[in-house]
């Protein structure tokens, strides 16, 4: 992280859209009025399941993906970290195996190893997303407790699984009564025509617990999440209540004013087509400089491309040689466990193109030739 905090770097490795992306503007205009409706009350404490104003605008935008769920289904969290963090604490204690994508985000890894849980990598595909058999043969084998996924444009690949897929994952882990978080943080920055559908619309015996953020869409450091944790609701509202107490109060307020006003749904349509254009262009520059051979995804969402080098290249010498040259990347040996990808590097699209960037992408292709 120290490495990659510098102004001065162009930021491959950023996991969030750029400053430039975001409403700044229009969300201190709804901090102000959230102020003067609010009053004083946003000096108090919220009440710990969150602004209900909040909570019954994140339930219509279940809406979008085929929920159907109430303002009481939702507990504001934190930021999805703490969504994650307070469902795992739920339905898991110490020493309990949970499966997770490979690669996959490497802040699960610090949850995981902070609860005490054992990690079960299960192979992802760029297009098709995770390993259905290998899923099934690990549940018997490890006695797997839980599962954590990324389903939509999931982070590092951005791989999607489609409806069917989502529908036969929901049906093995209700056959086998293992609990699905599933993290929708990126659901929303789809580049189709319509929101995936989450596999919580799948889910008809309360087996998968729904967690999402604006972290990623909209304000990054408001820290603002939530999580639909069903049956186990009492439980991470107990654990919230030891954990944070209540999430920022003048944060939930700002962005229910923002999304009431339908701001929300248009700022959105102008994020999904500046980062589709994005990482169109990201792909063709990558094709353009990097070694013949090399291979990137083609997400269809999200903002985080998946490239393969060459099986001799060591992704993280070259993360180290790229901060030399003012570029940050995140090498592949990051998002597992057991170190593997070491000939991979994430590099997010979230930057808007410039020639900065172009010239960024150009060096880093000039490094990849090399030893």
């Amino acid at each position: 992280y120290n490495d990659l905090r510098s102004d001065k770097l162009i930021n491959f490795s950023l996991g969030a859209p750029a400053a430039e992306l975001l409403p700044a503007a229009k969300l201190n205009k709804a901090v102000v009025q959230a102020l003067r409706s609010a009053k004083d009350n946003c000096l108090n404490y919220e009440h710990i399941q969150g602004n209900v104003q909040l909570r019954k605008q994140i339930a219509r935008l279940s809406f979008n993906w085929g929920g159907t769920l109430s303002e009481d289904d939702i507990v504001v969290t934190a930021g999805c970290m703490e969504a994650l963090s307070l469902t795992l604490k739920a339905i898991t204690k110490p020493g309990d195996a949970v499966a997770i994508e490979s690669p996959t985000y490497f802040g699960i890894f610090q949850v995981m190893e902070s609860l005490g849980l054992k990690v079960v990598e299960i192979p992802t595909d760029p297009t098709s997303g995770i390993d259905l058999d290998v899923l099934e043969g690990s549940i018997r084998k490890f006695n797997i407790r839980a599962c954590l996924f990324v389903c939509n444009f999931n982070n590092p690949m951005g791989s999607c699984l489609s409806d069917e897929k989502k529908k036969r994952l929901v049906e093995l882990l209700t056959r086998h009564s293992v609990p699905l978080i599933e993290d929708d943080i990126y659901g929303e920055l789809y580049f189709g025509k319509s929101r995936p559908r989450t596999c919580k619309s799948f889910d008809k015996k309360g087996i998968v617990i729904q967690c999402g953020s604006f972290s990623k869409s909209l304000a990054p450091g408001y820290r603002i999440g939530w999580a639909v944790p069903g049956r186990f609701t009492e439980d991470v509202i107990r654990l919230k209540r030891m954990n944070t107490v209540a999430t920022n109060t003048l944060a939930q307020a700002a962005i229910a004013e923002f999304l009431e006003n339908g701001r929300y749904e248009l700022h959105l349509r102008h994020l999904r087509r500046a980062l589709h254009t994005q990482c169109l262009r990201y792909i063709q520059a990558i094709h353009e400089n990097f070694p013949e051979g090399t291979r990137v995804t083609r997400p269809q969402g999200g903002f985080a491309l998946w490239l393969e080098l060459d099986k001799k290249m060591d992704t993280y010498k070259l993360h180290k040689r790229a901060l030399k040259a003012g570029i940050g990347i995140a090498p592949g040996q990051i998002f597992s466990s057991q170190g593997r990808f070491g000939n991979c590097f994430r590099m997010s699209f979230g930057l808007p193109w410039s020639d900065r960037v172009e010239h960024g992408i150009r060096t880093l292709g000039e490094l990849a030739r090399k030893p």
